[in-house]
């Protein structure tokens, strides 16, 4: 067996465990995460006027986006929601408001309609199953949100914030050269900046 597919095969057996410590910490955390995550990222992630800031629609157990991405309209900056265009592929951004019409995506995920404006974010909202403190996340495998970062990284500077429950930690995650780190971990209970990584 190859490294690549060593590591895939550790990242997949974290899958069903991670899928379940979210589940416990989402029931740990009560209502009103994601407000108090909104708070502790607008009290510390530097987002200066013009920025365009990309968040999700959260699904199963994800902590919840939207309190975020309303306070930010609301703020003036521009937001948008990305939608799976083909698999393999890049995400797209399209502009996001509160009340904005949405469709269902391939894996039934609302995401803004192919009229919405097109947008370049250069902040990004990432949801996670499980993050380490080097900034690292369990996905669920499709390797969207690595191969967006990675494109967008390429034409401008990206600020990348894993939103999660503070449960959600995990020590030391399986990890492919492929996968593209975080530059932030925004939970209920605080912010975390990731150290800048050497060369």
């Amino acid at each position: 067996m190859s490294h690549s597919a060593a590591i895939q095969d550790r990242k997949q057996a974290l899958r069903e465990y991670a899928l379940a410590r979210r589940r416990s910490a989402r029931r740990a955390a009560g209502p009103g995460a994601g407000v108090r995550a909104a708070n502790h990222y607008l009290a510390a992630v530097p987002t200066p006027a013009g920025a365009v800031v990309s968040g999700y629609w959260a699904i199963r157990d994800e902590i919840d986006a939207m309190p975020l991405l309303a306070r930010l309209v609301g703020a003036g900056f521009l937001c948008c929601l990305p939608a799976v265009v083909g698999k393999g592929e890049a995400l797209q951004f399209r502009v996001w408001t509160p009340g904005a019409a949405l469709s269902r995506g391939p894996f039934r995920i609302p995401e803004p309609t192919e009229d919405a404006a097109p947008a370049q974010p250069t902040h990004l909202l990432v949801p996670l199953l499980a993050y380490d403190r080097d900034g690292y996340r369990l996905g669920y495998g499709g390797g969207y949100y690595d191969r967006s970062l990675r494109a967008l990284r390429r034409a401008r500077p990206i600020v990348a914030v894993g939103l999660a429950y503070t449960e959600q930690l995990m020590q030391g995650l399986p990890r492919a050269e492929h996968d593209e780190p975080l530059d932030w971990i925004v939970t209920e209970r605080g912010a975390m900046p990731i150290a800048p990584r050497t060369a």
